[in-house]
């Protein structure tokens, strides 16, 4: 079993990503879905098409990172493991709506982990997706290197892989995901860009770095390495900023689209959904994104057609990750 897994690679300190001098959150924020605290309409975000669906494969995972959003590691299993017959029913809900669904994306957890992935994946492309698969390129991965071989063959770049390469230091990527995590990642990055594969890299900000300089020095890395990624395409090298619900953050209103100079149709839940399967739950769900997972007031329901509603930007991530972050996990 998957949740018997044992992992040598577990942080020995505090995540290098925690924020420094965190003031922490006041309790009234984000306590209404309709209101700030201050008692300002909150702004929310409807559904503009659906581009992404994101699948959660579990939230197993042959790490246990310092920081992980989702908690994920070798025993967590709050989030099951996706059934192939579960994907294909929101791919066949797809299909039967008509709409275009651009991008299936795979996220876990370990995606590699989760027995019926392969079926899942190669059942996405099939119907003629792109695939985006979020992994961190270490041995759950490598036991399937023929059958990615094979996929590769048939279904060329409408397959990427992202890899989790948290800094541009061994140091500090090894701060955040363990010990000996660093060489099998690399490994596995240059397994895959030695074979031809679509590939992608997904950091995170470092407080007090500059975003220029450190795009350079994962250029350095990549060359050094020889791993065929763009540093400097935003759309190759993601660097996703901090994530901690319990350090402060302004609200989001409606006012703040003017203010900040954006639009609701910037913002991940507009374009994207993720289905999960909660463990004690009797089918998968949709949620309105991949940051709240377990989150009650973002759980939108059993199918596509019901999560295609307005999503109230009522979370410290909505805040810090999508508004004011400008992330996406989408490609």
């Amino acid at each position: 079993m998957a949740s018997r897994v044992k992992s040598r690679n577990v942080p020995t300190g505090p995540s290098p990503f925690a924020i420094p001098d965190k003031v922490p959150l006041k309790r009234e924020k984000f306590a209404d879905p309709a209101v700030t605290a201050d008692g300002s309409p909150r702004a929310s975000v409807a559904l503009d098409h659906l581009e992404t669906l994101w699948l959660n494969t579990g939230t197993l995972c042959n790490l246990a990172c310092a920081s992980c959003y989702i908690e994920s590691s070798p025993t967590n299993d709050a989030l099951v493991y996706l059934s192939a017959e579960d994907a294909a029913s929101f791919y066949d809900e797809i299909a039967a709506s008509g709409q275009h669904v651009r991008e299936i994306g795979f996220t876990g957890g370990e995606p590699f982990m989760n027995p019926a992935f392969l079926r899942m994946l190669e059942d996405a492309l099939d119907r003629g997706h792109e695939v985006l698969v979020l992994t961190n390129a270490m041995k759950p991965m490598r036991r399937h290197e023929a059958a990615l071989l094979a996929l590769r063959e048939r279904f060329g770049d409408r397959l990427t892989l992202r890899v989790s390469i948290d800094h541009h230091t061994q140091a500090v990527h090894e701060g955040e995901r363990g010990p000996n995590s660093w060489a099998p990642m690399i490994d596995g990055l240059q397994w895959l860009s030695t074979h031809g594969f679509s590939i992608a890299a997904a950091g995170r900000s470092l407080a007090g770095e500059d975003m220029g300089a450190a795009r350079a020095a994962y250029a350095e890395l990549f060359v050094r390495e020889g791993i065929a990624i763009d540093a400097a395409d935003p759309a190759r090298l993601v660097l996703f900023p901090e994530m901690d619900e319990s350090a402060d953050v302004p609200e989001i209103t409606t006012a703040c689209w003017s203010i900040l100079g954006k639009s609701p149709s910037d913002v991940m839940c507009a374009t994207s959904r993720m289905v999960v399967h909660r463990k004690g739950e009797g089918r998968a769900r949709v949620v309105a994104c991949t940051l709240l997972p377990y989150d009650a007031g973002f759980d939108l329901g059993e199918t596509l057609a019901e999560a295609a509603r307005e999503v109230p930007l009522n979370h410290p991530h909505c805040a810090r990750f999508c508004v004011l972050g400008g992330a996406s996990c989408s490609a």
